[in-house]
């Protein structure tokens, strides 16, 4: 349990979370959205702090990640919990669990010993993912700090949804913003995620790339009858090249029925060969297919 960054006390031993832009009031005893970070006797606490779900050494392409350390290996680790409630979410065991019900899944993993085993695996870098990083970000700073100091590449790979405050301070550690635009529409973005406003997410997209120069890769999930529209996708390609550049990687990928979504059909590979020809068309230079 530690302390959480981002926090405000209010009368009545409540707080405000402004880590992201949920902006959760929360009483006495009571959790985030997110599910491990809990009010504790009028402070806030992240449950999770150096508590991993999910470690496992991967190809840096399968973040996917393809413009960024090309053939090197990256320790990735993610824990539980997470801001967005996602109805086709492939890792669901984790994302979906919350502080305190679901201990059998983690094991304490300190900084220290992060670096160790990344060093141990012959990884050339860490990335938080699996589940949303930005919930475990004390534990994601400090490892992102020490990562950097020992010579190892950062990678964020988020859904995007946080405030601009906790992105700053954590961006000059990362090096790679791997980043979902799940669509382009706030009424998707409800359907899919249950959030009423996607626009922070552009927000620290062009934030990572523009203010801070990092790489930044964008990935969008195309599932059919709800975001595979011309209209959506060309709205996605159109933003990339007048917000982040020409050079930007987007990768559009394929969806499989699952959870909430699971009566929907799988993605035809003939909307995922349209949604490359439309990115290219609006002037995108990498464009690539994912899940085929």
């Amino acid at each position: 349990m530690k302390e959480a960054l981002f926090y405000e006390a209010l009368p009545d031993n409540k707080v405000h979370c402004s880590l992201c832009p949920r902006s959760c009031h929360i009483q006495p005893d009571q959790f985030g959205v997110c599910g491990v970070r809990q009010n504790i006797g009028g402070k806030l606490y992240s449950l999770i702090y150096n508590k991993v779900s999910s470690v496992a050494v991967d190809p840096i392409e399968k973040k996917p990640l393809y413009h960024f350390h090309p053939g090197s290996q990256v320790f990735s680790i993610g824990t539980i919990g997470c801001n967005f409630h996602c109805g086709h979410c492939q890792n669901w065991q984790i994302a979906f669990a919350k502080a305190g019900t679901h201990d059998n899944l983690l094991r304490d993993l300190p900084v220290a010993e992060l670096i160790k085993e990344a060093k141990a695996a012959n990884c050339e870098g860490i990335a938080w993912t699996y589940n949303e990083p930005t919930i475990w970000f004390e534990y994601a700073l400090e490892g992102a700090m020490a990562a950097k100091a020992a010579g190892l590449y950062t990678v964020w790979v988020t859904n995007g949804y946080i405030n601009l405050k906790p992105l700053d301070m954590i961006m000059p550690y990362l090096d790679a913003y791997r980043v979902d635009i799940k669509g382009f529409t706030n009424d998707f973005y409800f359907k899919l995620a249950k959030i009423k406003d996607f626009q922070p997410v552009l927000n620290a997209a062009v934030r990572a790339k523009k203010k801070w120069n990092k790489h930044v890769e964008i990935i969008t999930l195309i599932i059919p009858t709800m975001n595979d529209d011309a209209e959506q996708l060309s709205a996605i390609a159109k933003w990339i090249v007048d917000n982040l550049g020409a050079d930007p990687v987007w990768h559009v990928t394929r969806f499989f029925p699952c959870l909430d979504l699971a009566n929907l059909p799988m993605t035809p590979l003939e909307t995922l060969e349209k949604a490359k020809a439309i990115g290219l068309a609006a002037g995108l230079q990498n464009v690539y297919i994912g899940n085929v």
